[in-house]
């Protein structure tokens, strides 16, 4: 890949500009008569010199926003590098010249351009552009591999300039495995996977740590770590960020440990799209959605994106009921050569049969109930209302500064009715408890950065300067229990179908659970990072947080006493770019987590720090259509979850540290025209500093999934996918720490077949291809989630 210009319509760095004065001078071709396989199609014209600098191995330097409201055709096909770019630059009104054989520079073509007199040989001038985000693109991706990389430097980068690991699902990927969900998109990731939680809403966890609610479009989520992702249809791709991520300000439980999800949406584009897509899948599954983008205006500069989306279902295999899932998600943009707005809104609502599952009648897994057993009411639901709102904004000043701002509010819902099941017998014989919670909150935080680009020469800086403040109000709660908690008995073999959980609960219940609701909190922070270039073969990355927190508690005499502590949270890492395609990285970043709980003699607990070192290497392959990621990493905690004193008087006290180290591989891209390979690798062990085994950790860890589309005659356009997720044995836990439950080594396969049109495309595919019976990867003996059964789903989209 070549050292590219960081084209400030995606927000990179921009390193030279060399412009010619008065007129634009005559190109000459560059001195490479071989021909080269060239596959761009027609998109912005920023992003397709992206590609082109990257297919054609040459550095390409530009004028930033005098291109920013360009297209470009397509080019595809075995072209020399001169020939692609003038079909490239057709209709644009800009021109190039090649500076030498790998260096070229596009230069707008000013109005009076025609009339001036060409020089007789250009003459670079330099001068610095600033970095900007183009906040409302991510990159054109080239199938299942990224093309740039939103998450960990607030900006838009090349991945191969970051680092750090970052695992990237793009769209063509999510397509082609006919993904639903989120959580079923990260398992693509290395080091990254989910847990089902009884509620029906994933949890997940990256390198060994459980993470909260993620970010979406880089804004942390509410700090609760409740919400649910949106659906797939409104999702342009999945990010996981690995390692601490303290510095970004995510301040959902535990996210600064061992990373976090950022999901960035769908936005709106100039360029039309109508795409009506629906699927068919297994117990009366239907699924609808439609996207809408396009422009409002002759000139583009004003566009909008509409996403709608629903889905129900009949019952799951258990026979719960109840699956109705619906989204829409309206957006407006507008751009000028020097601003972005984007501004939008989004409502969720989704009612979430809980999922099917089991309980162990003894300590393994062999002593599971029959799956065919309904151990909740049919009726049984979680509903999770969304409700979201959010601008992003970016303005350059001149050459040199840029504003950036976005904030997001966020009021979210959620009502629980369940069984709880306890006290096992081997007979059957069991305490039931019904439940039923709900709770609300609101959420807001916003993101101000200043951004400037400096220097000249071999030594460059890039620096931004950005301020954080969120605040959320925990609204009031009820977790109301059947009989004050106490339950009654029950048998799973003979006792019938469970009521509904309300009908076992009277007004006492209720008033035994019920938590009024919390005041605003505050929290903000101040971030500064600093991107230096040192010549063509040395990044270095320096950023610093400024985290504060306030607990506010009592002496046990009654006296008010109030803890402000404040944490700077550094980060650093380096890239050495051994080729233009290869890079060696090596990064360390700081976690941060304050503990709320109150200790011994009431004492706050400390918080929680952790630290991660990482070494890793990147290699974009085949003709830069590919990307290999190979990373090492060691991550320290001091204490982890907290801990409740065995002996009286009780008090919380703080865990046991953990030592997470392992080696993550992945490759994403295409093999050859037709066949794309995603695939990704973990090793991992988790060290306890207590010397207690490891839970929910699997040492091993394989995905891959491959597509191939027939590229000539009668199979034109039909094609075939399949692949594999596998992971080693592991251990669980029962419910009250007594014993571990031995969980085997499991693997899942799916295929599908597939047709694709110009304007439209049919997949039929099926999960769990052996008919495997598959367990979560995380559970207790109450809890036994099933991921088994065959299941077929039949889904098409098509352009209108």
């Amino acid at each position: 890949m070549s050292r590219l210009a960081w084209l400030p319509a995606y927000g990179c760095l921009t390193w030279l500009c060399v412009m010619t004065s008065l007129g634009v001078a005559p190109s000459y071709a560059v001195a490479q008569p071989a021909t080269l396989r060239f596959s761009i199609p027609a998109q912005s014209l920023a992003s397709a010199l992206i590609a082109f600098g990257k297919q054609a191995n040459v550095q390409v330097l530009t004028a930033g926003r005098a291109i920013d409201a360009l297209r470009s055709t397509d080019v595809d096909g075995m072209l020399t590098a001169d020939a692609a770019l003038t079909r490239l630059l057709q209709g644009t009104g800009a021109a190039y010249t090649f500076v030498d054989a790998r260096t070229v520079v596009i230069t707008p073509r000013e109005p009076h351009a025609a009339n001036a007199r060409p020089l007789s040989k250009p003459v670079p001038v330099a001068r610095l552009l600033p970095p900007i985000q183009a906040i409302g693109l991510v990159g054109s991706d080239v199938g299942f591999m990224a093309d740039v990389s939103s998450g960990p430097t607030r900006t838009l980068a090349d991945p191969i300039d970051v680092p750090q690991s970052v695992g990237i699902v793009t769209q063509s990927l999510l397509q082609s495995q006919q993904l639903q969900t989120v959580a079923d998109a990260v398992q693509n990731v290395s080091g990254a996977q989910y847990v089902d939680g009884s509620s029906g809403l994933p949890i997940f966890e990256v390198r060994g740590f459980f993470t909260g609610n993620g970010m979406t479009d880089g804004l942390p989520n509410n700090i609760l770590g409740i919400g649910d992702s949106p659906p797939l249809i409104g999702v342009e791709r999945v990010e996981v960020l690995k390692g601490p991520q303290a510095i970004l300000g995510d301040t959902s439980a535990y996210n600064n440990f061992g990373g976090l999800i950022d999901v960035v949406l769908k936005k709106p584009q100039a360029q039309p799209i109508h795409e009506l897509t629906f699927s068919l899948g297994d117990h009366g599954e239907k699924q609808v959605g439609v996207d809408l983008a396009g422009p409002w205006n002759r000139s583009g500069s004003l566009s909008y994106r509409l996403i709608a989306n629903g889905d129900y279902a009949n019952g799951t295999v258990q026979g719960m009921r109840g699956q109705r899932n619906r989204y829409v998600a309206p957006s407006v943009g507008w751009t000028t050569a020097s601003t972005t707005f984007i501004g939008g809104a989004s409502w969720m609502m989704n009612h979430m049969p809980i999922p099917d599952h089991v309980i162990l009648l003894q300590d393994t897994l062999s002593s599971a109930s029959p799956p065919g057993i309904l151990l909740d009411n049919p009726n049984d639901d979680t509903a999770v209302e969304t409700r979201r709102l959010f601008y992003l904004f970016e303005h350059r000043f001149g050459d040199t500064w840029t504003l950036r701002s976005r904030a997001q509010y966020v009021r979210e819902s959620i009502d629980l009715k369940d069984w709880l099941i306890d006290a096992i017998e081997p007979t059957g014989d069991v305490n039931a408890t019904a439940e039923h919670y709900r709770s609300s909150d609101a959420y807001y935080v916003t993101q101000n950065d200043i951004a400037a680009n400096f220097g000249h020469g071999w030594l460059q800086h890039s620096i931004v300067l950005g301020l954080d403040y969120s605040r959320v109000q925990v609204g009031s709660s009820d977790d109301a229990l059947s009989n004050g908690g106490s339950g009654m008995p029950y048998n799973i073999y003979t006792g019938g179908t469970l009521p509904p959980p309300t009908s076992m609960l009277g007004a006492g219940d209720y008033a035994d659970g019920y938590l009024p609701g919390n005041p605003w909190v505050t929290d903000s922070g101040i971030f500064v990072q600093d991107q230096i270039s040192l010549g063509n073969r040395w990044e270095l990355l320096t950023a610093v947080r400024r985290a504060a927190y306030e607990l506010q508690t009592s002496y046990p005499d009654g006296t008010p006493w109030n803890q402000h502590r404040v944490k700077w949270v550094p980060s650093f890492g380096l890239v050495y770019k051994l080729t233009p395609d290869a890079s060696l990285y090596a990064n360390t970043a700081n976690g941060f987590q304050p503990d709320t709980l109150l200790g011994k003699d009431n004492h706050p607990l400390p918080p929680s720090l952790s630290r991660q070192i990482e070494l890793g290497a990147k290699f974009d392959l085949f003709q830069n259509k590919a990307r290999l990621t190979v990373a090492a990493y060691r991550i320290m905690l001091d204490h982890s979850t907290d801990l409740i004193s065995l002996q009286p008087p009780y008090y919380v006290m703080s865990g046991p540290g953990q030592s997470n180290k392992g080696v993550e591989i992945e490759f994403n891209g295409r093999l050859s025209q037709g066949l794309d390979l995603s695939a990704a690798y973990t090793n991992a062990v988790i060290g306890n500093d207590d010397g207690t085994p490891a839970t929910h950790a699997s040492r091993q860890r394989f995905n891959v999934w491959a597509s191939y589309t027939f590229q000539h005659g009668s199979l034109r356009g039909f094609g075939m996918a399949g692949g594999l997720l596998a992971r080693s044995r592991s251990l669980t836990e029962t419910s009250d720490f007594s014993s571990y439950i031995r969980i085997p080594g499991q693997a899942d396969a799916s295929a599908n077949v597939f047709y694709r049109a110009h304007r439209w495309s049919v997949t039929l595919g099926v999960k769990n291809l052996f008919d495997r019976q598959l367990y979560g990867t995380y559970f207790d003996e109450t809890f036994v989630p099933l991921r088994y059964r065959r299941t077929y789903r039949l889904s098409a989209a098509v352009d209108f």
